[in-house]
């Protein structure tokens, strides 16, 4: 960049997907590297601990201003800042606005944009619209831990909440397990599952048996890979997520949640049972921010790792950061019957690891509209 002129990069959902966001290997080899570095350290969140989620604006159930929003579900914004180090070397922020009546009008639920600043200035280097850089990036935190965690010979993946999620889930999946050939799926929504089935029948033509599954059971049971995708109202409480039953379990699945799901405290507190979490700095911040019982409003398993542990039913050593074993500092999968539960809560630092790695490419090829924000300051 050249000061005093500040220029930036714009980039349309269009440009992004130029610049290669959806690919998914690429994304899943990314966020790799992050979870590396987040077990090192070399990062920054919000708070004083360094960690939080970022910053959420919710709305009270009967505003007294007339043009203030009313709750509802999933309604708010929200601002996540992060620095990432290592090879991305960036600070920058996801601006999150979600609300479930937007479908209503032809839009997503959530609507994201993502800045990324220089590090040393604070500068914009970009303004990214951020809904793909989200989709694939929590897929390719998942994807992280069925490239290094799941039985190499998969066949069978099973998917609660057939959302957008899940569905780029499958594709990353299907691509980092070739072996997977059977998508049993559990949804809420016919038309969520019909988009599902069609989006998978045209980027991941391995799996050649789809099954709806009209019970959470009849997909769980016999799933190698399982993946969770279901979103849940703040303060929804625990009756409201899905129950897995362990005897439906099949010996070595593993089990990634980056949505709500619930699970007995035996099978959490069994020895032969590995609890693996993408940052359990991030589920410290929770339990700090959030009053116990934290699972209760975060639906993430892994807040319930941590009131087990507040309550001394369980050690926090049996809780494993995904980073930590990818660094070798902690034992992977032990063997093919070893059942893996894989919390997933989601972090700003995905967002600008894969939005810097997507600007990086679109700087390369040229791709995006340059931007003027000043050729001098006019306050100096």
């Amino acid at each position: 960049m050249s000061y005093p002129e500040v220029d930036f990069l714009y980039l349309n959902e269009e440009d992004m997907m130029k610049a290669g966001v959806d690919d998914v290997v690429s994304c899943t080899d990314c966020m790799e590297e992050l979870l590396k570095l987040l077990d090192k350290g070399d990062y920054r969140m919000g708070g004083e601990n360094g960690n939080s989620h970022g910053c959420m604006v919710s709305f009270p159930d009967k505003p007294d201003f007339p043009n203030m929003p009313a709750n509802g579900p999933d309604r708010r914004f929200m601002a996540m800042p992060a620095y990432v180090g290592g090879p991305f070397d960036v600070a920058g922020m996801k601006w999150y606005g979600s609300n479930v009546a937007n479908r209503d009008k032809g839009i997503p639920r959530s609507i994201l944009m993502v800045m990324l600043n220089d590090k040393e200035t604070g500068a914009p280097l970009a303004l990214m619209s951020g809904n793909m850089i989200s989709s694939y990036r929590t897929a390719g935190i998942p994807g992280v831990g069925v490239k290094n965690l799941a039985v190499k010979d998969a066949k069978v993946l099973g998917i609660v909440g057939p959302g957008v999620i899940n569905t780029v889930t499958v594709e990353t999946f299907g691509a980092l397990r070739p072996t997977l050939d059977t998508l049993k799926i559990k949804g809420r929504s016919q038309e969520s599952i019909d988009r599902c089935i069609e989006y998978v029948k045209e980027k991941c033509p391995q799996f050649k048996n789809i099954i709806v599954c009209d019970t959470l059971e009849d997909c769980v049971k016999g799933s190698d890979i399982l993946s969770f995708a279901t979103s849940t109202a703040m303060n929804g409480g625990v009756s409201s997520y899905p129950f897995v039953k362990t005897e439906w379990i099949k010996p070595g699945a593993l089990i990634c949640v980056p949505g709500s799901a619930n699970f007995d405290e035996a099978l959490i507190q069994d020895p032969k049972t590995k609890l693996v979490v993408d940052n359990i700095s991030l589920y410290e911040a929770w339990a700090e921010e959030y009053p116990y019982p934290t699972f209760e409003t975060i639906y993430i398993p892994g807040c319930k790792f941590m009131d087990m542990v507040h309550d001394g039913k369980l050690s926090k050593s049996k809780i494993d950061d995904l980073g930590a074993i990818l660094n070798g500092k902690k034992p992977g999968r032990t063997d093919d019957d070893q059942i893996i539960i894989y919390s997933i809560g989601g972090m700003p630092v995905e967002d600008v690891a894969w939005g810097k790695t997507v600007y990086d490419k679109a700087i390369k090829e040229d791709i995006g509209t340059k931007l003027n924000l000043w050729d001098t300051p006019r306050l100096f």
